[in-house]
């Protein structure tokens, strides 16, 4: 296993790391310990949480949420949207837009429901989450980017959500349609003459855009890992396998596979280790040989059990080191 090292090694223009999979396998505490090691070797890191649950505040025990981007330690830094307050804000921007491009002196009633309704669209949080993913890419004041991703569907929607927002985009500009009908009876009432500039749909255009860039961010393999999380468990092994089926059908390179939360395999020799738990690391032993089987040549590395909860800097180091460099291979857990 080659570990976070080797791969730079291989390939020195990485610059984005995506931890992707479903929840609970440790996305976040692997996304934390990414960001300490990068940034401990003098490099300008953010690790950037798109779950709404706010869990990077928890695993570094400091508020972040919401607050744009946080400086923890000498080049690490964090950043936790509120996607929700995002949302918010560019809907109140729409509705004035309309307000002020056809000079009403308030929004119609169906079409703020309209705006409204389409607000509460599944791809509104996505639009949203992938914008500030892609202006803090954009800007490139960091030399590494740590994106821990909320447990919808491993990070496949980021591939398909072009094609969602493009419909969405749709929608609007048949709302676009109404509101300058709208706006050209009132202007023929007033006896106005109506400029049009389609501003809404160019603003939409743009987002569209964005999340198509940060679609090719995450395709080019070059300077993109992406990395998927397992642990030792019958779910998660169907769920991988069905996982990159999907990745193949989209164009989508899996870059690795961290094996998280195992059990080291001495447990289960030791006297004073409860029976469950040596039921516990044997039954993990075959399901790590099936993960060899199907998946060894992703596998970068293995992350043991600890013994506590890995929250605050100096417990995610050794997780950080162990990503770095394992210390074990995958087949010594066997």
């Amino acid at each position: 296993m080659k570990g976070l090292r080797g791969l730079l090694e291989e390939n020195p223009s990485l610059k984005v790391f995506i931890y992707a999979g479903k929840g609970g396998l440790g996305k976040t505490t692997l996304s934390a310990a990414t960001s300490i090691k990068l940034s401990s070797m003098g490099r300008r890191t953010l690790v950037f949480s798109t779950d709404p649950q706010a869990s990077l505040s928890d695993v570094f025990e400091q508020n972040v949420f919401g607050k744009g981007e946080v400086k923890l330690a000498e080049n690490l830094y964090v950043m936790e949207i509120d996607a929700d307050k995002k949302i918010n804000e560019y809907v109140n921007t729409i509705k004035k837009k309309i307000i002020d491009m056809y000079k009403l002196d308030s929004l119609p009633k169906d079409i703020e429901e309209y705006i409204d309704s389409a607000a509460a669209e599944p791809a509104m949080y996505e639009s949203a989450v992938y914008d500030a993913m892609v202006d803090v890419v954009s800007e490139g004041k960091y030399d590494y980017y740590v994106f821990d991703m909320p447990p919808f569907g491993h990070g496949i929607r980021m591939i398909a959500i072009a094609d969602v927002i493009s419909k969405w985009v749709e929608k609007i500009t048949e709302l676009r349609r109404q509101a300058y009908e709208y706006g050209r009876v009132a202007a023929s009432l007033k006896r106005q003459k109506l400029t049009y500039e389609d501003e809404i749909l160019n603003e939409l255009e743009y987002i569209r855009g964005r999340i198509v860039k940060f679609r090719d961010i995450l395709l080019n393999t070059k300077t993109t890992a992406f990395m998927m999380v397992m642990t030792p468990e019958r779910m998660t092994i169907l769920d991988t396998e069905r996982a990159l089926e999907m990745f193949n059908s989209l164009g989508l390179k899996l870059t690795g596979i961290v094996v998280n939360q195992v059990y080291p395999p001495d447990l289960a020799k030791r006297a004073d280790a409860p029976a469950y738990l040596r039921r516990r690391v044997e039954e993990q032993k075959k399901y790590i040989a099936e993960i060899v089987e199907k998946f060894g040549k992703y596998i970068i590395a293995v992350v043991p059990m600890l013994n506590r909860e890995p929250k605050g800097m100096e417990t995610l180091k050794p997780v950080a080191e162990e990503l770095w460099s394992p210390s074990k291979k995958i087949e010594e857990y066997l």
